[in-house]
């Protein structure tokens, strides 16, 4: 039995999950703006929460970038923010993404 007190401090001081996650490929539009014009890629979700999602994109997006998602199944956008960028895989950057407003249903599926 492993005691709190045996795990290294990073995992202990880690965040708790605010709510509960499920698997699920959403497709979604993204919109942001840089330093240039407005753009607009479609990418998906590998996991949805009410507060955020783990995103494929196929473009780059850099740290604390604002964004806007639109769920392409619902038609429904939100406004969010990239808070964890992962790596490249084949089918796109991971991005930790947390939407600006707690929405239950914004994905289509019940958390």
């Amino acid at each position: 039995m492993t005691l709190i007190q045996d795990q290294p401090r990073d995992i202990r001081s880690r965040p708790k999950r605010r709510g509960p996650r499920m698997n699920s490929r959403v497709p979604v539009a993204i919109e942001w703006s840089g330093a240039g014009p407005l753009r607009f890629e479609t990418g998906f979700t590998r996991v949805v929460n009410c507060y955020g999602c783990l995103l494929v994109s196929p473009a780059e997006l850099d740290m604390n970038q604002r964004i806007r998602l639109t769920n392409l199944s619902t038609r429904q956008a939100v406004e969010a923010v990239v808070v964890w960028k992962g790596t490249q895989r084949p089918d796109g950057w991971d991005l930790g993404v947390e939407l600006a407003a707690v929405l239950f249903d914004f994905w289509g599926v019940e958390l």
